[in-house]
């Protein structure tokens, strides 16, 4: 049977269109950032109109609050679940977990969010509420629980957990941030995965007994 006259020949289903809203949220967010970013540029890289992004997405902070649920915080919940189930020994642990965050932060455009973020919370704080609440709690959470669990098997040295944490994804953050602004304007970009995996071991030697 024909199509009526005028027609298009395929639709996309409704239920596919917030899951390429968010998708193409994610890429024009790290682009542009926040504030720069258009609905209508949104629209465009999602093929969809301006006005169908309403049917689903209220504001723009709406949009960006179903990119970090959708589009970053699975990965980071599987770090979170890696870090509570994982039975191998410590360092074994954190050497699987930097190579997950690694390759993350290598294969998606979660850069060009940090950086945003960072750039714009001082005008929009709800980004930097809503990162820190959905990303960075749980995953800084399971990774402190982490190493407080290998402490108290005698696994690793006396000492702030929290600090131990921040101190083992901290330069993955400074690697991105490097990539996202200095590496536009030549300069020489870091090896994620690499940088990941000779920090873990040396920060190894200091924290293992």
């Amino acid at each position: 049977m024909s199509l009526p006259a005028g027609q298009p020949k395929f639709r996309r289903r409704k239920a596919d269109r917030p899951d390429e809203i968010v998708a193409a949220a994610f890429e024009v967010f790290a682009e542009k950032g926040f504030a720069a970013a258009r609905l209508d540029d949104i629209a465009a890289r999602a093929g969809v109109s301006k006005g169908a992004i309403y049917l689903y997405f209220a504001t723009k902070e709406d949009i960006f609050q179903a990119v970090v649920e959708q589009g970053v915080a699975p990965n980071l919940h599987n770090l979170a679940a890696l870090a509570a189930a994982n039975p191998q020994t410590f360092p074994d642990l954190i050497r699987a977990f930097a190579k997950v965050m690694a390759h993350v932060a290598s294969t998606t455009p979660i850069g060009g969010i940090i950086k945003m973020v960072i750039g714009e919370a001082r005008n929009f704080p709800e980004l930097a509420r809503v990162w820190h609440d959905r990303l960075i709690v749980p995953a800084l959470g399971a990774l402190t629980g982490a190493i407080a669990a290998a402490q108290a098997r005698g696994e690793i040295r006396p000492g702030d957990p929290r600090h131990y944490a921040a101190g083992l994804i901290s330069p993955l953050l400074v690697g991105v941030i490097w990539r996202e602004t200095f590496t536009p304007v030549g300069a020489e970009p870091f090896d994620l995965p690499a940088l990941m995996e000779q920090h873990v071991e040396t920060q190894l030697r200091g924290m293992v007994p």
